[in-house]
């Protein structure tokens, strides 16, 4: 069977299993029927499932007076929906007399204020016609005899559903930006030469970024000997392309609602989230450093990744911004281009990389010849050199256009752009300087203003009203001030730190969390950073809360651990909701898990061995998002069972960043840390030996959790330094003790048996097998011995 037709039986036998078509779906929309934009709670059409619905939706702020018709995820319920389609996502209707109708000729149309047709279904049919929204979240419209006439899985704006197609006919548009959801600059698409591409599309300049377009097709396991072009991926999270792209989710499995979007930075990713969690987790993403998709930051700019902060813009010495409200137009120069011919010199900016548009090629030249070559040329812009000392030979790239820059400590090379001497011998142009954010905010007040006969009193008298309680809530708020500053509080003091690092989470006051702690009475948990109480937050949710001991090291926990969590999305990785920052006081705000730590249940043989095995499952799947997921790489280091939380399902929760490690994936090579991190018997050997610490660290300490639940031996342990000799001893006796009971070779089921805490049952004896196999090759003394934390995942799953 070739590997085409292989793929359409998978994708056949994937529809088989969906529901069938059906135009007598309770809540559809008959001819001669609309839904209005007046009366958007109740004009909706909802899934017969209760997971999608359609209807209006608001641009923004609801004041803005903007709806696009759209379908969203209606599970869980939000004030802020994902939004998975929108039918008219360039022109929003307004708030007042807008209809999608659907009427008896077949057309399905959408009206703005009862006046322009801004969007119609192109439809007509001479039998009856109904509109429905199905299980999958696709917007059909059908004849009575089932016949589709028009269907929103055809037509979709950024966003892959599970089993929606994408196919030669259809593309993936990104969003302009992250609040203004027009049409954007990024878009996915199946290639003339059949491949699925990702593409900017700015406003100067096109460019294909994914797959590297720097190598051939069948170098990125892609393939042009098809013409099905067809791409997409089913509900336990695996993608299928016919240019032989294939992946898989990192919580590959079922229950779970998916989305595959092209989002505003350009970035394609695979997002997840359990039923009732609004929260969504990056279970893929195609690139992994976003200063490498083109149109970032626009021409003549850099871009630089930030820990804590994200993408920074600036532009390259010798230009300003073009337009102050979106970095996608980038830099122009300050100087007239005529003037570099008569006198130019070079300003070098090191670690500077800016790829593509090379009108001129030398290898082995020196530093001063490239200068040559480029002032002997109009249109040299600037020169890319890299000179490989280790390798015995340099490259100069000459460059007529200044576009995809990006600073990165660890790029072997620098750039030196060109300027004429007047202007290069400024000081103020000569620093790269990071001032500038690429904007997430974009978007220009769309007109919504209709003719009228006479001018409404009603209003006037209504916005007078809005006038003077603004003016009022502004004297209230310099009173407020005024109070302060008379206290001797400062109102930004000890919050200016933690603001960027926490934003996005609700700040409590300390008498708030006081009150909701009970006065602080119920302990739930203790570390060497602090003790974690039981509350009740005033919405009625149970919260865990965190009050950090007052010492020098809570300070950096505290700042490591907003900062860590506050760029963490996964299921298996414990959710935070607020902070609390006052005086000396510093507290975190995260769920409440009911069962607790796993330590608690290693000892007490409570655990049966199915829970253990989707423990490891879970725990894995949160340090593998953690290391290869994220858009910067993140070490745990103090991966333990205290550190591990089971909620009411026993599904794993990692939890405590306050030791975690940011760094920037180009910075991988030069790994310094100030201390030795973690819990004596859970540290891999690197950290006491002076090796270079990488990921593999995590995966030892994975190892000994998972010898732990194996083996029911909980050694008593301290926290962080505070552990004894005696009880490091401990460990090593453990992991000692489980190799020395591992036969050679025969013997492997009564082996696993005998040090297991458990009888085993049935299929049990195969996954606690794969399980010790996983634990003995996580603990080798050798981190070159220990497989990555994904090479775990798919040894467990597998």
């Amino acid at each position: 069977m070739s590997g085409n037709a292989y793929l359409f039986s998978l994708l056949f036998l994937g529809l088989l299993q969906s529901p069938p078509i059906s135009c007598s779906t309770s809540g559809s929309l008959g001819p001669g029927s609309s839904l209005s934009v007046e009366n958007i709670a109740e004009d909706v059409l909802i899934s017969p499932n209760g997971e999608f619905t359609a209807g209006f939706y608001p641009a923004g702020d609801r004041h803005c007076n903007a709806y696009y018709f759209s379908i969203w995820f209606s599970k869980p319920s939000c004030n802020i929906c994902t939004v998975v389609w929108m039918a008219n996502r360039d022109f929003p209707v307004n708030g007042r007399r807008s209809k999608l109708s659907l009427l008896r000729t077949g057309n399905l149309i959408l009206t703005d204020a009862g006046r322009s047709i801004i969007w119609s279904s192109g439809t007509v049919s001479n039998s009856s016609v109904g509109l429905y929204l199905d299980d999958n979240g696709n917007l059909v419209l059908c004849q009575e005899d089932n016949v589709i006439l028009w269907e929103s899985f055809d037509f979709p704006t950024d966003t892959l559903l599970p089993l929606q197609l994408l196919s030669k006919d259809t593309k993936l548009i990104s969003s302009r930006s992250q609040s203004n959801i027009s049409s954007g600059f990024y878009r996915l698409y199946f290639d003339n030469d059949n491949v699925i591409r990702l593409l900017f599309d700015g406003v100067e300049v096109s460019s294909v970024y994914w797959p590297d377009p720097a190598k051939v097709s069948w170098d990125s396991g892609r393939s042009t000997y098809n013409n099905s072009r067809v791409a997409w991926f089913d509900e336990f999270g695996k993608f299928r392309s016919t240019d032989n792209l294939t992946f898989v989710s990192a919580d590959y499995g079922v229950g779970l609602q998916r989305r595959l979007t092209v989002d505003f930075d350009g970035n394609l990713r695979l997002y997840s989230r359990t039923e009732g969690n609004t929260a969504w987790a990056i279970s893929w993403q195609a690139i992994s450093q976003p200063c490498t998709i083109p149109g970032i930051c626009g021409a003549n700019s850099l871009c630089m990744y930030v820990p804590y902060f994200g993408r920074k813009c600036s532009c390259l010495p010798g230009y300003r911004l073009k337009d102050t409200t979106d970095w996608s137009y980038g830099c122009e120069p300050i100087f007239t281009p005529s003037s570099l011919i008569t006198e130019s010199s070079f300003v070098r900016l090191r670690h500077v990389e800016i790829y593509g548009y090379d009108f001129m090629f030398q290898k082995n030249d020196t530093l001063k010849n490239c200068e040559k070559f480029c002032l002997q040329v109009a249109e040299c812009k600037g020169f890319q050199f890299r000179s490989m000392k280790s390798e015995g030979f340099s490259y100069c790239y000459l460059k007529n256009l200044l576009l995809n820059g990006y600073v990165s400590p660890n790029f072997p090379g620098d750039f030196y752009v060109r300027l004429p001497r007047a202007v290069s011998s400024h000081g103020n142009v000569l620093p790269v300087r990071m001032d500038l954010s690429c904007p997430n905010d974009n978007h220009k007040q769309l007109d919504r203003r209709y003719s009228k006969d006479r001018e409404n009193g009603t209003l006037r008298s209504l916005l007078w009203v809005a006038g003077a309680i603004g003016v009022a809530e502004i004297c209230a708020v310099f009173l407020v001030l005024f109070y302060l500053n008379k206290s001797g509080r400062n109102p930004n003091e000890a919050t200016e730190s933690y603001h960027l690092a926490a934003t996005g989470f609700k700040r409590f006051t300390y008498s708030e969390l006081k009150k909701a702690t009970g006065n602080f009475s119920e302990e739930i948990g203790r570390g060497a950073g602090g003790i974690v109480y039981k509350g009740m937050l005033p919405d009625d949710r149970v919260a865990a809360v965190k009050r950090l001991n007052e010492a020098i090291q809570a300070e950096a926990e505290f700042l490591a651990e907003v900062s860590t969590i506050g760029k963490l999305n996964h299921m298996n990785l414990i959710e935070m909701w607020g902070y609390c920052v006052e005086g000396k006081d510093r507290l975190l705000v995260y769920e409440y898990l009911e069962h607790g730590s796993l330590a608690q249940y290693i000892s007490s043989h409570s655990l049966d061995c199915q829970k253990k095995f989707e423990i490891a499952v879970g725990t894995a799947r949160g340090l593998a998002y953690l290391h290869e997921e994220c858009l910067e790489w993140v070490l745990h280091c103090d991966i333990k069972p205290q550190n591990i939380l089971l909620d009411s399902n026993f599904q794993p929760k990692v939890s405590d960043f306050g030791l975690s490690k940011l760094l920037n994936r180009d910075d991988l090579r030069n790994l310094n840390f100030s201390k030795i991190r973690g819990t004596r018997g859970y540290m891999a050997p690197e950290w006491v030996s002076n090796l270079p610490i990488t990921s593999k660290v995590d995966v030892y300490s994975y190892g000994i959790v998972v010898l732990e639940m194996i083996t029911g031996h909980c050694p008593a342990m301290g926290t962080h330094a505070t552990q004894s000799s005696e009880e490091e001893e401990m460990f090593r006796r453990l992991v000692k003790w489980a190799k020395d009971k591992r036969p050679v070779p025969c013997g492997k089921a009564s082996w696993i048996e005998e040090i297991m805490d458990t009888k085993l049952e049935g299929g049990e004896v195969a996954k606690m097998e794969t399980l010790v196999q996983v634990a003995m090759q996580c603990i080798q003394e050798d981190k070159d011995a220990r497989p990555t934390i994904r090479q775990v995942l798919q040894m467990l799953l597998q």
